[in-house]
């Protein structure tokens, strides 16, 4: 029998949704993690991704998954509105769960995944995969030494161009709406740099044809008078950034949600910028291995449940802010 720290966790994917894509070579790739399952809604539908994927089994039914002996973990992919219903389900059954971001779509049903979590002695964790990339952990050391002097400011973006007019993501009651789903990460960043959650939320949006903001622009005030500004959409051009404004420094962030093996900072302090060069990894595989480690050995994860929760409460903060034109207290 293996040590538990060799233990290999057979994971499940519940559904076929496209970002399985991302998550699949991250899987194989780890020695501590074998996809070993998939789930659809119909058999035909899973056995026809198993055999494209090349995995060793198939269920017809999401129940099929969670009542699999030999699964460890579930994947959560499913549409937004489904997070909470589903994850909830699977830690009872006895599984742990990586549920995609966001986690859940209301501060209470936060609050339900986290005690069906705490119920089940599962590991539950939101899968913000760029949190786990080095240069995630680089920009928040490079603050936290107070490179940067007092923080300031904190701008972001998030945009490109939505043109399926059938997407989920522009359905109101699968949880659409751009703040959701791209939003959500200069949100998150702005509260990983500050370390602490905001006290205000102000914001504005564009709402589509399908009922949901196709385009958002928000500010987050944080306590010590520090500033987050941000915007994100589906009918813009594809943009990305992170700055990070102190009173001694600037830091850029050219890729902030999808680095890769080779990324470089700018960190500017007077007329002079420091090009720092940031060694990378495969995207989605900190959040696997991040996983594996918090099953395994029993360490919290790196992104808590406390953390998903005040996300979520920030979202909802600007999206009542927009929806009545008046700034929110938190």
């Amino acid at each position: 029998m293996k040590p538990m720290n060799q233990r290999v966790l057979n994971w499940g994917l519940l559904s076929t949704a496209r970002i399985n894509q991302a998550l699949i070579p991250a899987l194989r790739a780890s020695p501590r993690s074998r996809l070993a399952a998939v789930a659809s809604r119909t058999e035909g539908a899973a056995e026809a991704y198993a055999q494209q994927w090349n995995i060793p089994r198939a269920h017809g039914s999401y129940e099929g998954l969670l009542s699999d002996p030999e699964i460890d973990v579930v994947y959560n992919s499913l549409p937004n509105h489904m997070h909470a219903e589903w994850t909830i389900k699977a830690l009872k059954a006895g599984k742990h769960v990586l549920c995609e971001k966001p986690l859940a779509l209301s501060v209470a049903e936060v609050d339900a995944m986290a005690l069906a979590a705490r119920d089940a002695s599962k590991v539950l964790s939101e899968a913000f995969m760029y949190r786990h990339h080095p240069q995630t952990l680089k920009v928040k050391e490079i603050v936290d030494r107070g490179s940067l002097g007092t923080l300031r400011l904190i701008t972001g973006s998030f945009t490109f161009t939505l043109n399926r007019k059938d997407d989920i993501r522009l359905a109101k009651a699968m949880g659409g709406g751009s703040i959701w789903d791209v939003g959500c990460y200069p949100i998150n960043y702005a509260r990983l740099i500050v370390g602490q959650e905001p006290v205000a939320a102000f914001g504005r949006q564009f709402i589509g044809e399908g009922g949901v903001d196709e385009a958002f622009v928000g500010q987050l005030e944080f306590p010590g008078h520090v500033f987050a500004q941000f915007d994100c959409g589906f009918n813009s051009a594809p943009r990305s950034h992170m700055e990070i404004v102190g009173t001694e420094g600037v830091l850029d962030i050219p890729e902030p949600f999808k680095p890769g093996i080779k990324e470089k900072l700018l960190l500017s302090r007077g007329d002079k910028t420091e090009v720092i060069k940031v060694p990378g990894q495969e995207l989605y595989s900190g959040e696997v291995e991040d996983m594996a480690e918090a099953v395994v050995s029993g360490r919290p994860g790196r992104i808590g449940l406390a953390d998903s929760r005040g996300n979520t409460a920030a979202i909802l903060a600007l999206i009542e802010s927009a929806e009545t034109g008046r700034s929110r207290r938190l």
